[in-house]
């Protein structure tokens, strides 16, 4: 990879062309060029070029990327190379689900543990995962070197947890409440909350 600071948002694309890149493999294909995956992607080949070039050349001019070869140094970069392990704080019904997906498995996340305050929860199972109690945490995230955790809890406690989280270790949150935590920088948060984006596509119907 190059030493270059990469903008933050081509890492975010990243993963969209791994992806595509995998369902490309399935269809059993070995090569594609950019024009092709831009096409599929709703975006141009000349981004998806400028993208790759932030972590070496990958294609050749006019025999595009090996499929194969540029899915093993894409997950090389996004630091898939082995198995990433992942709690989930927060157990109603997207806490739950999440734990329950099972698409995390064959893209090397490991959902290890599930935790909640209410006592209704604490104890219930969610496929082989027990819900524990929050004050659990610490021992867990710090012995097993948790580094990933997905929020689901209410938006008026998301800052407090997220807090404890990080004391604990955490350095990666997935959020899913409502409101926007204040973390420090060398702590990467995502914020998915999809209210605004069903809002943004109610303007165009």
């Amino acid at each position: 990879m190059k030493d270059d600071f990469v903008p933050d948002v081509v890492i975010s694309r990243l993963p969209l062309y791994l992806q595509e890149l995998n369902h490309l493999a399935k269809e059993g294909l070995h090569t594609v060029s950019s024009k092709v995956m831009a096409a599929r992607l709703g975006t141009t080949a000349a981004q998806i070029r400028k993208d790759l070039s932030y972590f070496g050349g990958f294609g050749k001019q006019g025999s595009g990327y090996q499929i194969y070869d540029l899915i093993e140094q894409l997950q090389k970069i996004l630091n898939m190379d082995h198995v990433w392990q992942v709690v989930v704080v927060g157990a109603g019904d997207l806490g739950r689900a999440l734990t329950h997906y099972q698409g995390f498995a064959s893209q090397g996340i490991e959902i290890v543990a599930l935790f909640d305050v209410d006592p209704k929860l604490v104890g219930t199972q969610v496929g082989s995962i027990a819900v524990r109690h929050v004050d659990e945490m610490e021992d867990e995230l710090k012995n097993l070197g948790i580094k990933i955790a997905i929020l689901t809890v209410p938006g008026g406690v998301a800052q407090e947890v997220a807090e404890k989280l990080v004391k604990f270790g955490v350095r990666a949150i997935l959020n899913y409440a409502p409101v926007s935590l204040m973390l420090p920088e060398e702590v990467h948060v995502q914020h998915i909350d999809p209210v605004p984006h069903i809002q943004k596509m109610m303007y165009y119907l």
